[in-house]
């Protein structure tokens, strides 16, 4: 009797599912950093061609992407969406909230609201939080279905690789935002406008997740004609317990937040930092940022390609995390401010940034089972959200009470405590990393292993 093959067995299906999907991510990530390179053109003054916004006001702003999913448990509840009705459904839905959530955000930006205040910020600062919180909800829960269609489709293939290359894509959005929208504002006499241009994207990315859709139900078909069963799982509230009582899963989703939390946050002062350490040109700072996911671009698949073949999972993510210690340690300095020198810097956390996730994320369908996945997902996508929501908070009062420096020359900036916070986050993750790797031995997750199997 002939055996009969699912879709994903097929190459060239999986990876053509993993283009679509990683099309529509790539989308909102230009979105997730369309703002950071403005940051200076936002607290300068209306007199100076900025809007006025204080660096509270950008902190808050910032931290906002986190906030309902943080304060009102929608990633979680994500989650549990994305295990009961599956990956079509919560997709559609999160790919329009992300469209939704940027419209908004543009409108608040293109107009003037005078001196009208919500809740102590003023009426623009507020509704562009309130638009960045609505796209981050519909961006962390893609995000985690975008994860478990991967895991769905290379289990047992090449999942840290197809990952990795997800991860890569997603760059090329952020590395896009970070470069081209301070150049894009100020030819277009527009803060608005990089924003604008990023919903045109995202629609494009609906529209290709729409597509998706299609390809799904048709692995279905082919996973339950092959094993004449459902292609998964029902999920209870039981299963609930079995994640919330791993360890590993907890060691993961801790490394995830500290990590996480000592690069997209510091993204969005980078560019800042860029002119007021090391001197760079303010049209030309946003570029050095940028480097850091052009280097994920050709990094994150090289690993994650190793951990697929060789394993040392674990390995991989304690490594990462010494070399975003020191990162912070190196801009925490008082030493060589120079633009040379920012590089060479940026190139290490884009490596720091490729070890990590590459490892990371394949390594949680190692602990966690498919028919719970997506909740577990959600769970370490929530714990990352009160990470990148508080931090930029954290990080916006410390540089506006600490850190702002008045001269005959003007207004300067330290960024010596900003940057040691960071280099904390890194301290800690090293620590988690190598718990990871020790509880690996005695749990026998599997960490150090290949993914292939042969």
């Amino acid at each position: 009797m002939t055996k009969l093959l699912r879709l994903n067995d097929s190459a060239v299906a999986r990876w053509t599912a993993l283009v679509i999907v990683s099309f529509t991510m790539m989308c909102g990530y230009f979105i997730t950093d369309v703002m950071a390179p403005l940051e200076d053109l936002l607290t300068k003054t209306p007199a100076e061609g900025g809007l006025g916004w204080t660096s509270d006001e950008y902190g808050f702003f910032s931290g906002a992407y986190g906030y309902i999913n943080v304060f009102l448990l929608m990633l979680f509840f994500g989650g549990i969406i994305l295990d009961k009705c599956g990956v079509r459904f919560t997709g559609v839905m999160s790919s329009a909230l992300m469209f939704a959530g940027t419209l908004l955000k543009w409108y608040a930006l293109d107009n003037d609201f005078g001196s009208a205040q919500i809740f102590g910020y003023p009426m623009q600062v507020a509704l562009a939080a309130l638009g960045f919180a609505i796209f981050g909800m519909g961006a962390e829960i893609t995000g985690i279905t975008v994860t478990k269609v991967i895991a769905k489709w290379f289990t047992g293939h090449e999942m840290a690789l197809a990952m990795g290359l997800q991860v890569a894509t997603a760059r090329i959005g952020t590395a896009a935002a970070l470069a081209c929208s301070l150049p894009m504002a100020n030819a277009m006499g527009e803060v608005s406008a990089p924003v604008l241009l990023g919903a045109g994207l995202l629609c494009v990315g609906f529209l290709s997740y729409l597509v998706y859709c299609v390809m799904d139900r048709k692995l279905d078909a082919s996973v339950a004609a092959a094993e004449e069963q459902q292609s998964e799982e029902n999920f209870s509230f039981g299963d609930l317990k079995y994640i919330l009582t791993n360890k590993g899963f907890w060691l993961i989703a801790i490394l995830c937040v500290l990590f996480y939390s000592g690069v997209f946050p510091f993204l969005k002062f980078a560019t800042k930092l860029m002119i007021y350490k090391y001197n760079v040109d303010p049209e030309l700072a946003g570029l050095i940022p940028a480097m850091l996911p052009f280097g994920t671009i050709l990094l994150t698949p090289v690993f994650g390609s190793l951990y697929d073949r060789l394993g040392k999972g674990a390995t991989l993510m304690i490594i990462g995390s010494v070399l975003l210690t020191v990162v912070h340690v190196l801009f925490a300095l008082p030493i060589l401010n120079a633009w040379w020198f920012a590089i060479i810097i940026m190139v290490i956390l884009g490596i720091a940034f490729s070890l990590v996730p590459s490892a990371m994320w394949p390594s949680v369908p190692k602990i966690i089972p498919m028919k719970q996945l997506g909740s577990a997902y959600a769970i370490i996508f929530y714990i990352q959200n009160i990470g990148l929501s508080m931090v930029p908070v954290l990080i916006g009062s410390v540089i506006q009470n600490h850190s702002i420096i008045e001269t005959a020359e003007g207004t300067t900036y330290d960024y010596t405590i900003p940057m040691s916070i960071f280099a904390l986050f890194g301290v800690v993750s090293v620590v988690i990393a190598t718990m990871l790797k020790r509880i690996d031995k005695k749990e026998g997750y599997n960490l150090e292993e290949p993914n292939i199997k042969k």
